[in-house]
């Protein structure tokens, strides 16, 4: 489980992390399918045949990302003992990386993704780091990272890498930003 003194807002909502299990995989394919929907909505592919391609999407970006962040914690977002989410990430001695949050559609503008970065900025910050994400350009995520004082670091094509230098208030994205050398 992780958890903490610095998911306070997580947890007043509700909201539990743990550690991903095999028995996951099932959620996380149709969790990630969920992602894609919209993009794939009107492709003119027979059910079945979209079905494939988010399967095998979805097992790339898994072995991606365990080949890329082999530290990370891979956890299962639950709120009320169901599973809503994921959310993996990495610390390194430079910073902290969200490889991924991602909740059910209807999970989403409740503010449970706003508590879970904001106490990930906490998070980062009691150790002066920054948090950065990858994000697309066309998610609508990206506004609530920017509201919550993430900038774009670089462009990379599709994405953005976006970076959150830590936070000195110890409020997450509520407070003002402190460039740390690292």
């Amino acid at each position: 489980m992780i958890a903490g003194k610095y998911y306070t807002r997580a947890v007043a909502l509700g909201l539990a992390l743990r550690p991903e299990a095999d028995s996951d995989v099932p959620f996380l394919g149709a969790l990630y399918a969920s992602t894609r929907a919209a993009e794939l909505a009107d492709v003119p592919w027979p059910p079945e045949a979209k079905a494939q391609f988010l399967d095998m999407q979805f097992q790339a970006q898994r072995a991606h990302y365990r080949r890329h962040y082999p530290e990370a914690d891979w956890c299962v977002v639950e709120h009320a003992a169901e599973r809503i989410g994921r959310l993996y990430i990495e610390r390194w001695p430079s910073q902290h990386r969200i490889i991924d949050i991602a909740f059910w559609p209807e999970h989403c503008g409740k503010g449970f993704g706003t508590a879970l970065l904001n106490d990930l900025i906490d998070e980062a910050a009691a150790v002066g780091k920054a948090v950065s994400i990858h994000v697309e350009k066309n998610n609508p995520a990206r506004r609530l990272y920017l509201r919550l004082g993430f900038e774009i670091a670089e462009d990379k094509g599709v994405y953005d890498l976006m970076a959150r230098p830590a936070a000195s208030s110890g409020k997450g994205g509520e407070g003002p930003q402190l460039k740390t050398a690292s």
